[in-house]
């Protein structure tokens, strides 16, 4: 490139072309993160692990909420909660129990072997095969009386696949509970009223939190998280409920909450901050019962445990429920419309309030019960 090309570019392009030049040759691209001057990095594209989006940049998961109303039901929510409880890292290194701490993933290419999986309730899961090798890390730990969540990433064909209550099998297949798979590349929904590997009908792990993107400095997603009790009821893009109450106080599988703009992040650490800022700008999404304020996340070696106790600072008293359903373009499909511009101190208003649409449970409903769904707590850890 000669110097009268140089001039003739603009600061902001010339960096952006340099940003572009360099991963030419490259593919695929993990993120594009473009750096404008003056205007702080903005990233381009959706969340990337071993290659694959999880779900695309326009979708729920990775939709920003900071600029969306308040959901007027927000005190009631956290109330039931509880106010005063603390935030809980349900992740993090080394070993709980016998079993790591938090929710492990594997990576698979395409050729891995498919293998069949008996279902408890096969009326709500997708019946497979799964690319799940026969040691594929189990969710704490082989001898785990948990969850014993399995995911597994098809990471050339961009496809998740998820069990809840997995247990291996001599012959190499599985049996689990529910199981469900997702085109990481869409937007489809599981149907409605259908669990998945979790209780809202939601994948998994999309919404953990992993080592890598903290230390890579920014988390563009939602975060999972769980409550002790909740609301016979779904809100999108969740599908089912996992609760026999009814009352309005109870928050709906689906509630989307965020760290309220106001939160003073000074004298965190800076990984800590950074899982602080994605809770700010894209908040955490209700996924199923356990305990109060336990946002979940990938074990992993690398995590400092007394860094990530940090976080227990935090109380319910410093989230918000938002109202997400003036992003829904279809209820069936993750697809988000507009963008939410932040706006600080956003507060749910008749000008800037939509309505969320609630789908209670049925009467009577095929697939897990929800005293099959709800867990006790688990130990403070």
């Amino acid at each position: 490139m000669n110097g009268k090309w140089l001039g003739m570019i603009s600061g902001g392009a010339l960096i952006l072309l340099l940003v572009l030049a360099a991963y030419a040759g490259h593919a695929p691209i993990a993120r594009a993160d473009i750096v404008y001057a003056g205007q702080g990095t903005i990233p381009d594209g959706p969340p990337i692990l071993d290659g694959c989006p999880l779900f695309p940049a326009d979708h729920i998961w990775n939709a920003r909420v900071d600029g969306l109303p308040v959901e007027p039901s927000s005190n009631a929510y956290i109330n039931v909660i509880r106010r005063d409880a603390p935030v809980h890292p349900d992740f993090g290194s080394g070993l709980w129990d016998g079993g790591p701490i938090g929710i492990p993933y594997v990576t698979v290419t395409g050729s891995q072997p498919r293998v069949a999986v008996t279902f408890d309730y096969a009326d709500e899961s997708d019946p497979g095969p799964y690319p799940i090798p026969t040691g594929a890390p189990i969710e704490g730990g082989p001898a785990s009386d948990g969850d014993r969540h399995v995911l597994a990433l098809d990471r050339d064909n961009c496809v998740l696949y998820e069990l809840y209550y997995a247990v291996p099998q001599t012959d190499g297949s599985w049996t689990a509970g529910s199981g469900a798979i997702y085109d990481l590349t869409g937007y489809a929904l599981r149907p409605a009223g259908w669990t998945s590997a979790d209780a809202a009908g939601l994948p998994i792990l999309p919404g953990l939190v992993r080592y890598d993107e903290v230390a890579a400095g920014e988390i563009t997603h939602a975060l999972r998280f769980t409550a002790p009790q909740t609301r016979r009821a779904y809100i999108w893009p969740a599908r089912h409920y996992a609760s026999s109450l009814t009352g309005d106080q109870y928050p709906p599988m689906g509630q989307r909450f965020r760290l309220r703009a106001d939160f003073d992040m000074t004298g965190f650490s800076p990984d800590v901050q950074v899982i602080l800022r994605g809770l700010q700008r894209y908040g955490m999404i209700l996924a199923d019962n356990g305990s109060s304020w336990f946002i979940s996340g990938v074990p992993d070696e690398r995590w400092d445990n007394d860094v990530l106790r940090q976080l227990r600072q935090l109380t319910g008293a410093d989230f918000e429920a938002v109202d997400v359903s003036s992003l829904m373009v279809d209820e069936d499909s993750g697809k988000v419309q507009g963008a939410a511009t932040p706006t600080p101190g956003a507060s749910a208003t008749p000008e800037n309030t939509a309505t969320a649409t609630v789908t209670p449970g049925p009467t009577s409903t095929p697939g897990p019960t929800p005293a099959a769904r709800v867990f006790l707590p688990l130990a403070q850890r």
